[in-house]
């Protein structure tokens, strides 16, 4: 019983999905149904055509009669109906076989035509199945007519190169992220171990190890707030800000900058200001950090007695910061990698300056906000990097706060 149960099941199964309604069945069908219908249509019109063309008796007089070759003679108008009769006959007779006959074959040639323009199809849908993190590589890379179908190929072929972009991002991203936090918990940790194995250890390397304990923790909660900071910048990427307020991008240059006056003082950096009004409506907290992560490296990556300026202005819809510092010499071409995650103009992956992600913030920040963010190598050394928004009186204020969309629902 058991075996007859799973037979069953397996007949059920088969059965369903020849006779599920796939595109190609409903294609197939329709293909036969309207070739049926065409071939009605003929044989209909052939009929009553031939139906109409066969009354030549009806202009002979009454009684008139008609002699055949084989000398009988008939009625005409008897011999008139017995003819119409049998053309009608022969005629449905051969014209539904003929019917019969196309309607077989044309549904038969419409499923292997209609089977080979789903070809793509089929192979777009294997491919789906059997993508995973390790075969991301592969491509449908279709050569056939350049119709409907090659367009949804190359789209989906298109669609898989982001997406093996995204994962291949995504694991550098986890890869230098744990490779960064890794650090400061490894000094931490040694730092520990070596004073506990020390017997004679006193209060003062007691303090000297809390000292560097407390620098590695700092260093350590700070890359995880740079972390959730860039996180929750690309969340927002694209779609509707959490908040959406008026705000203004020389308030946000002062802020930033007042952060790190002493810095700039302990460097004698010679400092150079022309904050105009720049409103945008955005979120303030965000574009704090955007102005403070500019600033920061403006004088990270400077020279004692160099020069830092910043300016913001406001023109043609769009609002502009400009955060500019001498420094070390930048190759221009290295200038786009400088805005990837970790990447520190020149010392990447180093721990002595940074967490590598400010110029990453900045731009999340600026795609959140609808926003460009470019760099120029300066000729003798240094950076200049410009941020534009648009303008406040292009955007809307959205004064309550919402929670971002997520995609599909």
């Amino acid at each position: 019983m058991t075996v007859y149960h799973g037979q069953q099941g397996q007949l059920q199964s088969v059965l369903h999905r020849l006779l599920r309604p796939t595109l190609r069945l409903r294609l197939t069908l329709l293909n036969g149904i309207l070739l049926v219908t065409a071939g009605a249509v003929l044989v209909m019109l052939a009929w009553l055509l031939v139906d109409e063309s066969l009354h030549p008796a009806d202009e002979l007089r009454a009684g008139s009669t008609v002699t055949l070759k084989n000398g009988s003679v008939h009625e005409a108008r008897s011999w008139q109906t017995e003819m119409i009769d049998q053309a009608s006959d022969q005629l449905l007779i051969k014209g539904l076989s003929a019917l019969v006959a196309i309607g077989i074959i044309g549904t038969a040639g419409g499923y292997l035509l209609t089977r080979r323009a789903l070809r793509p199809l089929h192979n777009v849908t294997q491919t789906a199945q059997r993508l995973g993190e390790e075969t991301l590589d592969q491509r449908i890379r279709y050569a056939g007519a350049d119709d409907e179908v090659a367009e949804l190929a190359r789209t989906f072929d298109a669609m898989l190169d982001r997406l093996a972009g995204a994962f291949e991002s995504q694991k550098r991203f986890v890869a230098n992220a744990s490779h960064e936090l890794r650090t400061p918990l490894a000094v931490m940790r040694t730092e520990i171990d070596v004073t506990l194995s020390d017997p004679e250890a006193d209060v003062a390397e007691y303090r000297r190890m809390a000292r560097v304990v407390r620098d590695a923790s700092m260093r350590a909660n700070g890359l995880v707030d740079a972390l959730l900071v860039l996180a929750r910048s690309e969340a927002q990427s694209g779609r509707r800000l959490v908040r959406k307020v008026p705000a203004d991008l020389a308030t946000s240059a002062y802020n930033g900058l007042s952060a790190v006056r002493n810095e700039a003082e302990r460097m004698r950096l010679e400092v150079t200001t022309e904050l105009e009004a720049a409103p945008v409506v955005g979120d303030p907290s965000l574009l704090d950090r955007l102005a403070g992560n500019l600033v920061e490296n403006a004088i990270r990556y400077n020279h004692l007695l160099g020069r830092l300026w910043l300016r913001t202005t406001s023109v043609g819809g769009q609002a502009r910061l400009i955060v500019g510092n001498t420094g070390h010499e930048v190759d221009q071409s290295e200038v786009p990698g400088l805005f990837e995650p970790f990447r520190r103009g020149g010392w990447e992956r180093t721990g002595s300056r940074g967490s590598g992600l400010g110029l990453s913030i900045v731009r999340a920040v600026c795609d959140a906000h609808g926003g460009t963010v470019s760099a120029v190598a300066l000729p003798d050394g240094g950076l200049e990097v410009t941020v534009s928004l648009p303008a406040a009186d292009t955007t809307p204020v959205v004064a309550a706060t919402a929670s971002v969309p997520r995609s599909g629902g």
